[in-house]
């Protein structure tokens, strides 16, 4: 923030009060200076008034007073400095200070709660400084305040407000010294927006995401749709319905309908039609252009719940690795989904999915290394398919497993095991794409090609069916140009199983997200098929109460 000031010791862009600026803390650079003199700000008594604040871990002028869990790096972070105030000198506020509290101010627009950082209680702490009244408690505990708030929006910033291993996911983002990022990049940062940017994640559809909520909130401020009425039975196109005015309003408000004038309101018809189309679409929904009760009921979703689906989406982007050796796969469960990246972290690769039920057979959200493929792979079944589907149909038809191309291996613990021998009939088509993991599950083919026409695609029973597996193995063995597309077709299709292992691992994401922001602007909306946004919600709404 520039510190310049005019002859008479004001900051030019605030001289004119008839300006409209941004609230009163942007003019603030007229009492900001980063000089480091020493006065009250730096004495002794602050010193010592940090030392004690700090070991009690918890500091009753936050909205969370509690941070005993992150004291160890509070600490560490205020003795490199010999525990002088970072944001205070010659009891005024760093120009990085005023930055960051502007920052918490605007946490909103991250998918954050401003409250979380204090916002609404700055302005009062800085009148005090300002006033000349501030003692050197005052200034310990003001610089304490917004250590540790700087300290949790950093952490929220980089890695997310929850734990994604109490949630249901299992990821590793990579660990953030905060203390000495906070100590490095912040408290003489010349550009503090930018060093915050830094933490956030590098994926072109996080900030995709970031611009959809822009959007959907400002959508929200104008207020919420009247409900849609319910209708008595599906409207079709072709039908009258008193309703069409208020279609085409709700349509029109998140740009399914681009322009309402010329629209039929007493035949449903023409461009409502193809507007409820467009609307199903960008719903996970099959586009027959009917408003049935499934469309009926996303119509009804109110705009708050749509802001918080966005929200929701940027904390889970924030929990996977920001940094990988390669280009990632990702899997977007609800969306059903892939997308194989490509150097810029957009997609150079895009395909349908089918997901694991959303009863009993929910497919995992984590992350792995893919390390090889199988071409014409057999399918060793799980013993659990095998005792609950495969042998009691084998009981009731004697030639059961002979058909279906079953066969019994031994196994090195003792016994046998059932699999499926390769071929057209076998359950993973013709190649299946390994990423060791605890829970083994993979990316395979599919003979049941057929489901991918479904808008809904949750059939299988925890692995991943994609639906070009040779593109995608392509994808995958792109650096091997012996391996063409012609290549990898024929050993789809060849007569006994092949292993080819890749020269360096891929990373493959399995993610949970039911708002996803387009390149062409549009935001698409999915239904919450495992309930993990409701949980998540709740965690997000009780996880900050153990810090009162």
């Amino acid at each position: 923030m520039p510190t310049d000031r005019s002859e008479h010791g004001r900051n030019p862009a605030c001289k004119n009060s008839d300006v409209e600026l941004r609230p009163a803390i942007a003019c603030l650079a007229l009492f900001v200076t980063a000089t480091g003199s020493d006065g009250a700000a730096s004495s002794s008594a602050v010193r010592a008034e940090l030392r004690q604040l700090v070991s009690q871990g918890r500091l009753t002028d936050l909205r969370w007073p509690r941070f005993s869990a992150h004291r160890k790096v509070v600490v560490r972070f205020y003795e490199t400095a010999d525990f002088a105030p970072a944001w205070v000198r010659s009891s005024t506020v760093t120009p990085q200070g005023v930055a960051l509290i502007e920052a918490f101010d605007n946490a909103a627009s991250k998918g954050l709660n401003p409250e979380d950082y204090d916002s609404g209680r700055w302005s009062s702490r800085l009148d005090l400084l300002r006033s000349g009244r501030a003692t050197e408690r005052d200034v310990a505990r003001f610089d304490l305040a917004l250590t540790v708030s700087a300290l949790r929006f950093a952490s929220d910033l980089h890695s997310g407000r929850a734990n994604p291993n109490e949630s249901r996911a299992r990821f590793d983002v990579g660990g953030l010294n905060l203390a000495s990022w906070l100590r490095s990049q912040l408290v003489d940062a010349s550009d503090v927006p930018a060093a915050l940017d830094s933490l956030e994640p590098r994926f072109e559809a996080y900030r995709r995401t970031e611009h959809a909520l822009t959007i959907y909130r400002s959508l929200l401020s104008q207020g919420e749709s009247e409900p849609f009425p319910s209708l008595s039975k599906p409207l079709k196109p072709g039908d009258a319905s008193p309703a069409l005015a208020q279609l085409a309003a709700r349509l029109a408000r998140e740009g399914d309908l681009p322009s309402r004038s010329g629209i039929e309101t007493t035949m449903y018809s023409g461009a409502l039609v193809e507007a409820v189309k467009h609307f199903q679409t960008r719903h996970g929904l099959e586009p027959d252009g009917i408003v049935g009760r499934a469309t009926q009921r996303a119509l009804n979703v109110p705009l708050r719940q749509r802001v918080q689906q966005i929200e929701l989406a940027l904390e889970r982007w924030r929990w996977l690795p920001h940094r990988f050796s390669r280009p990632p796969i990702l899997v977007n469960i609800p969306e059903f989904e892939l997308r194989a990246l490509d150097e810029t972290n957009r997609a150079a690769l895009q395909m349908k999915v089918i997901v694991g039920q959303a009863y009993g057979h929910q497919t995992p959200v984590f992350s792995a290394w893919m390390t090889h493929l199988i071409f014409r792979p057999y399918w060793d079944v799980p013993e659990s398919i095998a005792q609950r589907e495969l042998l009691p149909k084998a009981a009731e038809d004697p030639e059961f497993l002979a058909k279906n191309h079953y066969e019994t291996a031994p196994v090195p613990s003792g016994g046998f095991r059932l699999r499926q021998a390769p071929g057209p009939d076998n359950a993973l088509g013709g190649v299946k794409f390994l990423f060791p993991n605890r829970y083994d599950v993979y990316l395979h083919g599919t003979p049941s090609v057929e489901l991918f026409s479904k808008s809904r695609r949750d059939f299988s029973h925890g692995c991943i069916r994609v639906e070009k597996p040779d593109e995608l193995a392509a994808w995958v063995l792109r650096d091997k140009p012996e391996w063409t597309l012609d290549r990898i077709r024929e050993a789809m299709n060849a007569s006994t199983p092949l292993r080819v292992d890749l020269d360096a691992p891929v990373p493959v994401f399995i993610v949970y997200g039911t708002a996803v922001a387009g390149t062409n602007g549009e935001v698409r909306f999915f239904d919450d098929i495992y309930g993990y946004d409701a949980s998540l919600a709740r965690k997000l709404a009780a996880g900050r109460r153990a810090w009162m």
